[in-house]
């Protein structure tokens, strides 16, 4: 059987329509795959944050170390290949740099669970990473040829939507694997599928002609240089502004997706997959909500107003931060469950409309480049830095507990695992210092959703003048 993309159908002259590409229903069968991708990438990507309390014990981590693993060591070669990946996608089959990808990063994943310590955690990691970068970009140029621009915004939501669809998948998964085997057989388990899905779209996917949904008349282009995409991308300032915009509420939504379970269970006294089939998968699909309400109201709003795509994410920031403040300080499960859980939708509202302003403000030729630095912008601070810098922070926090508590000096960030013949005394004294930490780590982390909000306010200077440029 042949591969259905082939690198002479990417090569072909702009053949503008205005109209989307393929049947309804094919197009939705394409939308649905690659959303199943996305979805099958956060899944993989964020699985060692559901099953992590166990991973921790097993290999006496700090807050820090455990962030280095969901943060820093998954988005090193994520980001640093992004935008290569992302220049190859503006010039070879999209289809093919997906598949090949899932079916990398999927082995990687299903390595994951053969590893020994942090260190060959860690490079396991790092190899997801690797795979993982090739699929947002080529997978966004890939839609906004298949759907006109009328259309787009929303397809582009349903497609970030399977962010979320990943992470109660991995709740769900990850929870009821760990209740009946470790946490070495969810990264198997989850792992596996991926390879089968990343086949599935080598052999079924189409790629489309390049610019073939946009208006009908829009002159084709020859590719531009690394440095006159650079260039294109530079001279619009509303996409710099909502990058950093994107990478608060990254740094806020990724950071608490790592620690908000370890916070759950310190506080409230139960085990990690307890906490991820009952709290964390409702969660997640709040998130999932959140992310196709932002998409709607924007395309709704864009009627009324071009600000639409900077005006939903300022309100869904804004709007999150004093629900988890309640929940964070709560002392009642129900309350923070349902404060947790609208919360959850407010603070995926910025995705589509990220997304969508991106590729607004340039031209059809350097799509999947300046996606790629988006990816490396957002990826770099909020999901590299955000992570390790809040388990520092819980770290430091956790510490300043137990020095106020006059606790032994043998008794530091990692006193959960210390000598098993301590008194009841100190390893409550120990769960009080963890817990007060985690606590003050996701309230700071919070707060980024706020600084992300301001700043998508301020990115509706640049955006009406940028759009008009492209």
């Amino acid at each position: 059987m042949k591969v259905a993309s082939s690198l002479s159908s990417t090569n072909s002259s702009t053949n503008s329509t205005g109209q989307s590409f393929g049947s309804f229903g094919y197009r939705t069968y394409v939308l649905i795959s690659l959303t199943a991708v996305y979805m099958i990438n956060f899944l993989d990507r964020i699985l060692i944050s559901v099953i992590g309390r166990p991973i921790i014990e097993e290999f006496s981590l700090s807050n820090f170390q455990f962030g280095l693993l969901t943060g820093f060591g998954f988005a090193l070669f994520y980001t640093a290949l992004g935008i290569p990946i992302a220049r190859l996608s503006d010039r070879y089959s999209r289809v093919r740099i997906i598949g090949v990808c899932a079916i990398l990063w999927s082995i990687a994943t299903v390595l994951c669970g053969y590893t020994v310590g942090f260190a060959s955690l860690l490079l396991a990691r790092l190899a997801v990473g690797i795979g993982e970068a090739g699929c947002t970009a080529p997978s966004n140029s890939l839609i906004s040829d298949y759907y006109q621009p009328a259309a787009r915004s929303s397809a582009l939501g349903i497609f970030a939507g399977g962010i979320m669809l990943g992470s109660v998948l991995a709740q769900l998964t990850g929870g009821y694997v760990l209740q009946l085997f470790s946490w070495r057989d969810a990264f198997i388990y989850v792992g596996t599928p991926g390879i089968i899905l990343g086949l599935l779209i080598l052999f079924t996917v189409k790629e489309p002609p390049r610019g073939y949904s946009d208006p009908a008349g829009t002159p084709a282009t020859a590719q531009p240089s690394l440095k006159e995409a650079f260039a294109e991308v530079l001279a619009k300032k509303v996409f710099w502004v909502v990058a950093v915009a994107g990478s608060f509420s990254m740094l806020a939504g990724y950071s608490l997706l790592s620690f908000q379970p370890l916070f759950i269970q310190y506080t409230y006294g139960l085990g990690a997959g307890e906490t991820a089939i009952k709290y964390m998968a409702a969660l997640g699909v709040a998130g999932a909500i959140g992310t196709w309400l932002g998409g709607f109201l924007t395309q709704y709003l864009l009627k009324r107003t071009p600000l639409a795509p900077v005006i939903v994410p300022a309100i869904g920031g804004l709007s999150c931060v004093p629900l988890l403040i309640i929940g964070l300080t709560s002392n009642n499960i129900s309350t923070m469950f349902w404060t947790f859980l609208v919360a959850g939708a407010f603070q995926t509202f910025f995705l589509g409309p990220l997304f969508s302003v991106t590729q607004s403000v340039v031209s059809l030729r350097v799509r999947a480049t300046s996606i790629g630095i988006l990816l490396f912008i957002t990826n770099i601070i909020g999901y590299g830095m955000g992570p390790p810098f809040i388990g520092f922070m819980a770290d430091v926090f956790t510490s300043a507990h137990l020095e106020a508590a006059l606790a032994p000096e043998s008794l530091n960030a990692n006193c959960s695992f210390i000598a098993a013949d301590i008194s009841e005394s100190l390893r409550a004294t120990c769960l009080q210092a963890k817990t007060y930490g985690m606590k003050i780590a996701c309230l700071i982390a919070s707060l980024f959703f706020a600084l992300s909000a301001v700043l998508f306010v301020f990115s509706g200077r640049f955006l009406k003048r940028d759009l008009l440029q492209s």
